[in-house]
């Protein structure tokens, strides 16, 4: 098997409040800025941090003239905000010079059967990605749907994108997995598993596939990549990359 730079498919990723971590403000900015530095000197594909730090993020990347892209969260991470909050909230990153916006589908009125409200969000937060020259990645929370809703909506995030921007912006709008965020019960995964991430590789196609959550070790990181996968949100990028093994985190 050939050796894959596993770098280049990492999206290095640090969420949490610092009321989620039991930490202080201060302390979330110092997590942040290490997290942004340790994908600068890796070379990983991006530091994915929360709205508030993307102008910080900007500044460090452009000081060490690094190709290290930032992304950010958008309606995160219930996904129930109002579609024009999460474009609100969409538009000030990209003002703050973000490359790629993970928008949290509203993925309770999917399974509410409220179809127009999910295509109309989809659409509105694609459109206000594709017209920035941003890439936008859309959260179905796997956990929190069965395998046909996981197939169901990952079609219709694909047919709203090859029905409004056509094939030639697909490479530009991810079905991503998780958030990490979710609740389960029982122990069960609340990040990607193998077979959600089938589901969504072949549903999505052409548009590309993120997992996020879940991915601890460089194997499952490369066995992602070899069933299409193509980028891997993780808190763990440096583990990874190093070919050892998180015990437990996103």
């Amino acid at each position: 098997m050939t050796k894959i730079n596993i770098n280049q498919y990492l999206d290095s990723t640090y969420l949490k409040t610092a009321t989620q971590a039991n930490i202080s403000e201060e302390e979330t900015k110092l997590k942040v800025q290490e997290l942004i530095q340790e994908a600068i000197d890796n070379n990983f594909k991006l530091a994915m941090i929360r709205p508030q730090f993307v102008a910080m993020a900007r500044e460090m990347i452009s000081n060490a003239n690094s190709n290290v892209l930032i992304g950010t969260v958008i309606g995160f991470h219930e996904g129930t905000y109002k579609t024009e909050d999460k474009l609100k909230e969409a538009m000030q990153a990209v003002q703050n010079d973000v490359d790629e916006l993970d928008f949290v589908v509203n993925y309770t009125a999917f399974k509410e059967e409220k179809i127009n409200i999910v295509k109309a969000e989809v659409f509105k937060g694609t459109k206000l990605a594709l017209d920035n020259n941003k890439v936008a990645k859309w959260i179905i929370e796997i956990a929190a749907l069965t395998n046909d809703e996981i197939v169901a909506i990952t079609q219709l995030i694909r047919d709203v994108v090859l029905e409004n921007f056509g094939e030639e912006n697909a490479s530009k709008v991810f079905v991503k997995s998780s958030t990490g965020f979710f609740k389960t019960e029982e122990g069960k995964p609340n990040g990607a598993t193998f077979e959600a991430m089938e589901l969504i590789v072949e549903n999505a196609k052409p548009l590309p596939a993120k997992a996020a959550g879940g991915v601890r070790n460089y194997d499952d990181a490369v066995k992602m990549v070899e069933m299409g996968v193509t980028r891997i949100g993780t808190s763990s990028a440096k583990l990874i990359a190093d070919g050892g093994k998180a015990e437990a985190g996103y």
